[in-house]
């Protein structure tokens, strides 16, 4: 009986640590960030590359440098099941701009603000999910987790991350 107690009230110390650590976000020292996530693409979900609605899933990333280009080439976008993405050309983010990486087949434009993934499958789910972003270097610049309860009141398949 006394192990058992032993084993809950560690178990409860746990949660306690667990619980004041957000789990949501790792904040790391980068320009670069997620601004928002349309992680659940409006209407029903299609993947087919001729009519489906995969380049209506979208992730806003933002250079919040208030003085620094960023070129994108060699940035990572990952989800929690490993499923990623490589910006392999060279897309410059001056500071204050942003650029939605989109599902589907599309052409890429630094002027609309536009990278496509080339990839007729959803990357993010619709119940949950986590987001992360790297550096060329491997390092981390940004990551989020959410859930379609706790981060999307209004149900309509967007949440802001960073404003």
């Amino acid at each position: 009986m006394r192990m058992r107690s032993v084993a809950a009230i560690a178990a409860a110390g746990t949660l306690a640590v667990l619980a004041a650590v957000p789990a949501h976000a790792t904040e790391y020292r980068s320009a670069l960030k997620i601004k928002g996530i349309q992680y659940d693409a409006p209407g029903r979900d299609s993947n087919n590359c001729t009519t489906g609605n995969t380049d209506e899933e979208y992730l806003t990333i933002k250079n919040y440098s208030s003085g620094t280009t960023v070129n994108l080439k060699g940035y990572v976008v990952k989800d929690k099941a490993g499923n990623k993405f490589t910006f392999s050309r060279n897309h410059y983010l001056q500071p204050g701009d942003y650029v939605k990486l989109r599902g589907g087949h599309g052409t890429d434009s630094d002027r609309n603000n536009v990278v496509y993934r080339n990839n007729c499958n959803f990357m993010w789910n619709n119940d949950k999910d986590t987001i992360y972003v790297y550096k060329p270097s491997g390092s981390g610049a940004d990551s989020h987790a959410y859930t379609k309860s706790g981060n999307d009141p209004d149900g309509n398949g967007y949440i802001t991350f960073h404003g």
